[in-house]
């Protein structure tokens, strides 16, 4: 049996020195991979958006085509408006001039027999938005369609939102994990204290001082007490509603 060739001139420190660095190229690379995958929660192992959704959601707006523009329908029936403008674009044959049509909508919470009930609400009642070229075609194409009353701006030049806009009222709504990390975030950087002055900047106490009794960092609000005919009045703000003095 023939022996395993040795190796010569010192070929074999050198394998070594090579095995020894892959490890050590493995063992780092390794490590980045648990860093990141470590950054990308919490210290309780909530995941943590490593992208701003809004801005994700802006740089897909860029990339379709058309322009976003807002028009009048009967309240109560925009979804039947949409389902027309579809139906008017198919048979019209202007899928290449009208692009996609949405009613914007939110999701708010009501209480349903002692139950918490989260249900879909339209953002902006008697509204639809289309998105589309606008051509002399196209525009007569969406006016025309049963149910709708008019385009938002001037009647021969209806007004285009821009991507904050747009955004704002299409953007998808954060997941609940989302929900929890921002607040979390928000909870880490809360700058009000117990027993501080401030001064109320909306609603009807607008203008007023107050001192802050509570605060809850995870949903933003806080218990100030408003001084209101000689007596300490507690109201709930948003952390936007009050000011520091």
């Amino acid at each position: 049996m023939s022996e395993s060739p040795l190796p010569v001139d010192g070929s074999h420190d050198e394998h070594d020195e090579w095995e020894a660095d892959t490890t050590e190229e493995a063992e780092e690379v390794e490590s980045e991979v648990e860093e990141a995958a470590d950054a990308a929660v919490d210290e309780d192992g909530d995941v943590l958006p490593d992208v701003d959704p809004i801005e994700e959601f802006k740089r897909q707006l860029r990339g379709q085509f058309g322009e976003w523009y807002v028009i009048h329908s009967y309240a109560g029936y925009e979804n039947r408006v949409k389902q027309n403008i579809e139906s008017r674009t198919g048979s019209l044959n202007m899928e290449d001039f009208i692009f996609q049509v949405e009613v914007p909508t939110h999701t708010v919470t009501e209480f349903k027999g002692g139950k918490k009930t989260p249900i879909k609400e339209r953002v902006l009642p008697g509204y639809v938005l289309v998105r589309m070229d606008l051509t002399d075609e196209s525009w007569a194409a969406v006016r025309n369609t049963p149910g709708v009353t008019g385009f938002v701006g001037l009647s021969n030049k209806p007004s285009a939102l821009n991507l904050d806009e747009v955004a704002k009222l299409l953007a998808p709504e954060p997941t609940e994990e989302v929900k929890k990390a921002s607040a979390k975030a928000t909870a880490s950087t809360v700058e009000f204290e117990i027993g501080e002055s401030v001064t109320v900047m909306d609603g009807p106490f607008a203008t007023l001082p107050a001192s802050v009794s509570e605060i809850s960092p995870e949903s933003q609000k806080l218990k100030v007490l408003v001084s209101i005919f000689g007596r300490e009045t507690p109201v709930e703000l948003s952390f936007n509603q009050v000011s520091k003095i």
